[in-house]
Order: C-alpha cells, then sequence, then structure tokens
C-alpha cells in the first residue's frame, strides 16, 4: 500500500514564503507523476501543480502560476511545493498526490496523502 505524508504547512502572513514536502512509502509509484492539489473551507478540492516522472514535465493550476514551483527527489521519492508570494486566498489544506502508470495529463491521481494545513492571513 503506497503512504503519502504532508509536511511543512503552518500559518504565514500575506507575501511569505512556505516549502511543502511529501514523502511517499512503498515501490508502486517510483514511476509515476506526482502532484499537490488543495481544498480551501467551502470549496471542492482542487489541482495545484504537478511535476512528471522525471522532474522535467510540470503543469500549474492558473492561480498558482509565477508563484508556486513544484519539484521532486525521485531518489528520495519526495516532491516539493515552493509557496511563494501567499495570498490569503491560498488558504487550504494542501493533499500529495501520486500516481504509478504514465498519463498525458497531470492531474488524474490513484493515491493521496492527509493534508496539511497552510493559513495566510492578510
Amino acid at each position: 500500500q503506497v503512504q503519502l505524508v504532508e509536511s511543512g504547512g503552518g500559518l504565514v502572513q500575506a507575501g511569505d514564503s512556505l516549502r511543502l514536502s511529501c514523502t511517499a512509502s512503498g515501490r508502486t509509484f517510483s514511476s509515476g507523476a506526482m502532484a499537490w492539489f488543495r481544498q480551501a473551507p467551502g470549496k471542492e478540492r482542487e489541482f495545484v501543480a504537478g511535476v512528471g516522472w522525471s522532474g522535467s514535465t510540470t503543469d500549474y493550476a492558473d492561480s498558482v502560476k509565477g508563484r508556486f514551483t513544484i519539484s521532486r527527489d525521485t531518489a528520495k521519492n519526495t516532491v516539493f511545493l515552493q509557496m511563494n508570494s501567499l495570498k490569503p486566498e491560498d488558504t487550504a489544506v494542501y493533499y500529495c498526490a501520486a500516481r504509478t502508470g504514465w498519463n498525458i495529463s497531470l492531474r488524474r491521481y490513484d493515491y493521496w496523502g492527509q493534508g496539511t494545513q497552510v493559513t495566510v492571513s492578510s
């Protein structure tokens, strides 16, 4: 069974930065893409950023382009989300996601973490 554990969330002020990390355990995800999603209070879960198996292909939600950067360390089975210029509307629970197979889309995943809270104050 694949286990995804997120860390790095917290309370920050608008304009600050945070880096989220997610480490996967198990071996079935090793060649697949990974991603970050988020869910704000009263809203549905939405895609934030995804990175392909090699780390060279990325996809971002329009709302975070230019501010967030997704990257991965394949050897450590870890994905990161560097969040800069944070806004109050970025406040949400951020979830790590992973998949084992190939798909042209970086927005489809099979495994999910428990989430980490990010709160951005005005």
